[in-house]
């Protein structure tokens, strides 16, 4: 990689990591040792292939979009989650929107990881059913429904989000 190229993919790690790393801590259902992981593992495999990307962006989205639903379809994968703070000593801020978000987090990792990734790619990156379908390898049937689905149980699980709006608008 010339000197050129790397400083362009360094740009645009300092510009964009961010908000790849919100998406890869939403994908990965709030492990953000998880979700650095699959930033880490997106950014390597983009690194090959930045002279050839047409938008590096959408590239990197794409890898971690993959690579978690590999991840999420292996046998042996761990479903605990590693906290710094033990569960009984954590304590909340009393602030409505960091209750929301917190509620949202929690019904997140209460549905499943393809009802999470639909969600997360309908709603927090607002992509529209056809390329929810196109990313993920399925139909856009399975998205609708698996949509359906997802809201349907996270408003059971969590009553106080309301509907997809509310949800859209906690985890942006």
């Amino acid at each position: 990689m010339d000197t050129a190229t790397e400083r362009e993919f360094r740009e645009f790690m300092v510009e964009r990591s961010a908000a790849l790393m919100r998406l890869a801590y939403l994908l990965s259902g709030g492990d953000q040792h998880a979700a650095e992981d699959l930033l880490q593992t997106a950014l390597t495999k983009t690194v090959t292939r930045w002279a050839s990307a047409k938008s590096p962006e959408a590239y990197v989205r794409q890898v971690m979009y993959r690579q978690q639903v590999d991840f999420w379809q292996r046998p042996w994968r761990r479903r605990e989650t590693h906290v710094a703070v033990p569960p009984d000593e954590v304590h909340h801020d009393d602030a409505p929107a960091s209750d929301l978000r917190i509620t949202v987090r929690e019904a997140l990792t209460r549905i499943t990881p393809r009802q999470r990734a639909v969600l997360a790619l309908r709603f927090f990156e607002d992509l529209p059913e056809k390329e929810v379908a196109r990313l993920l390898g399925c139909s856009v049937g399975t998205v609708r429904s698996t949509t359906h689905r997802s809201l349907a149980r996270l408003r059971e699980l969590a009553p106080e989000l309301g509907d997809a709006r509310r949800v859209k608008e906690v985890l942006q």
